[in-house]
């Protein structure tokens, strides 16, 4: 049975090969919490890159951005999924309409390409044990069918195509290859490694 089979059979609290999905909500914030540690991730980042200005951004480093991101999510807004692994937190993918990335519309090569709904793909986040056993792929599969059963029917990615190996930090974004395993397609390049791809679904029967 191929994948977009078996997407249709998955739960709200989604199990593939050991590893489970659940959305970024208050009672598993402090997963959340546990998973991106004291550096917050990347540089205190606290997954608010794409909805800030730089300046902002950069002025709120560290521990206000977590803050900011708490209010998000205390708010009600569901900001991407956790991967786990026998019930600990090992991985992150931030999904969510694009319209809450502002940032993605100040890219020259990631602005908007026409004016369809689409849910974006903002970042991954792996835990250094579990880097380099397909769990980016695991998540971004989740995500697609979170993003289906939220109502959505286009899945946009922003990922890097490189001929070389790079640092995982530098791919945050995720891969260009993974996103073709997951079942996207390019639909713009405006920077050589930068493609803008799409993956269109279809309603659950």
């Amino acid at each position: 049975m191929g994948y977009g089979a078996a997407e249709a059979l998955l739960p709200r609290t989604m199990c593939v090969m050991g590893i489970t999905f659940e959305p970024l909500t208050v009672a598993r914030w402090p997963d959340f919490e546990q998973l991106f540690g004291d550096k917050g991730a990347c540089g205190g980042c606290w997954c608010m890159w794409w909805r800030l200005k730089r300046a902002e951004f950069e002025a709120q480093k560290g521990a206000q951005n977590k803050a900011a991101m708490k209010r998000l999510v205390r708010g009600g807004h569901t900001p991407g999924l956790l991967a786990y692994r026998d019930d600990h937190p090992v991985g992150w993918c931030a999904v969510e309409p694009r319209e809450q990335y502002p940032r993605l519309d100040r890219s020259p090569a990631l602005r908007r390409i026409d004016e369809q709904p689409v849910w974006s793909v903002g970042c991954f986040f792996i835990a250094a044990d579990e880097r380099g056993r397909g769990l980016s792929l695991r998540l971004l599969r989740a995500s697609v069918d979170h993003v289906r059963r939220e109502g959505g029917r286009i899945v946009e990615g922003y990922p890097v195509d490189a001929d070389k190996e790079m640092p995982g930090p530098w791919v945050w974004t995720g891969l260009a290859s993974t996103f073709v395993r997951a079942g996207f397609k390019e639909v713009a390049r405006k920077k050589p490694t930068r493609p803008i791809m799409r993956r269109n679904l279809r309603p659950r029967s």
